[in-house]
């Protein structure tokens, strides 16, 4: 049951989620809707994610981290697209568990990360639900007219990339749940990744000038290649031998007898939220450069060529995987 009893939701708009309405589009959540102006040479370019306790966050995740999750899902969807993110619809599900100061962590997790990356709540809904707590985000950006990148863009001989290191999210999840031994400050660093990823909003503006196809890691790296080898009929050849393990990953990984299969682990576990890209090869320099610019790794892992599908290969050898990533059935 709820630590301090709730009025109504109009309690919870009024006094937690008003001051963070966007000053001019957001009414100041006192209405219905939200009135955006256009933005002249622009698309307005939405994505929309929910996350469900027990299924994309654990019952015992903080509530400030699991918004800044909700927040951060969204957030590289658009920058995988090249967009710049300015604001979002929100949708909260209470469960009984969340009482006054439950939501107030919650929206602290939300305006923290609207101050980070530079967004507004434009409106939404609040509910009480008796079963677990969920919570979805309608988030909209902007894009360059006719700039925004698709997953249907990879061509035969462009080259493809991921940002960023690959395998967190699983084992931040193994980790959380106590799965793992590892040193604490490896533990901590996974545990981390997994509640509060970091999407590469500051990325997006070279996706659009420089990629050809792009997707956010989410469903796992296999997975989310495949979704661009399928859209732009194409077939997708990656290596796992460079595939960009963090500090703490590595440390993992290190202890692994089996090599392969902890990278094919690691390659399908999803919750990630890098960007993995095709681009031209006369891109490439290009692309290193901006990844330079932001201090932000980025790693070559294979090439598009003619054909369909998606392959992984590890010394030199196709993997049969039995499951490419995340889905819900």
């Amino acid at each position: 049951m709820p630590s301090v009893d709730v009025a109504d939701e109009f309690e919870t708009i009024a006094k937690l989620l008003a001051p963070l309405a966007h000053p001019e589009w957001g009414r100041g959540l006192r209405d219905d809707v939200a009135v955006l102006p256009s933005r002249p040479g622009f698309d307005l370019v939405l994505t929309k994610d929910a996350i469900v306790e027990s299924v994309h966050f654990l019952a015992t995740d903080p509530l400030d981290t699991v918004a800044q999750k909700l927040l951060r899902v969204n957030l590289s969807d658009l920058a995988a697209k090249g967009a710049e993110p300015f604001g979002y619809l929100l949708a909260c599900h209470w469960s009984g568990r969340c009482g006054w100061p439950e939501r107030e962590a919650f929206v602290a997790g939300l305006a923290k990360d609207q101050a980070e990356f530079g967004i507004h709540l434009l409106g939404g809904d609040t509910v009480v639900t008796p079963g677990p707590a969920s919570f979805s985000v309608t988030m909209l950006g902007w894009a360059a007219k006719g700039r925004t990148v698709g997953r249907a863009g990879a061509r035969p001989g462009d080259l493809v990339f991921v940002t960023g290191t690959i395998g967190d999210g699983v084992l931040g999840l193994m980790a959380a749940q106590a799965r793992l031994s590892l040193a604490p400050e490896r533990m901590a660093a996974l545990v981390r990744h997994y509640r509060t990823p970091m999407p590469r909003v500051a990325f997006a503006p070279a996706v659009g000038d420089l990629a050809t196809a792009s997707v956010d890691v989410s469903d796992g790296l296999i997975a989310d290649l495949a979704h661009v080898a399928r859209a732009s009929g194409v077939r997708i050849e990656i290596d796992l031998e460079p595939t960009p393990l963090s500090i703490a990953a590595q440390a993992w990984f290190d202890d692994r007898v089996d090599a392969e299969a902890a990278l094919s682990m690691l390659a399908t576990g999803g919750d990630d939220y890098e960007i993995a890209l095709t681009c031209r090869p006369e891109a490439e320099t290009a692309l290193r450069r901006e990844a330079d610019r932001h201090h932000l790794r980025i790693t070559r892992m294979g090439k598009v060529t003619a054909g369909q599908g998606m392959a992984a290969r590890y010394g030199g050898r196709v993997l049969e995987l039995n499951q490419g990533g995340w889905t819900h059935r």
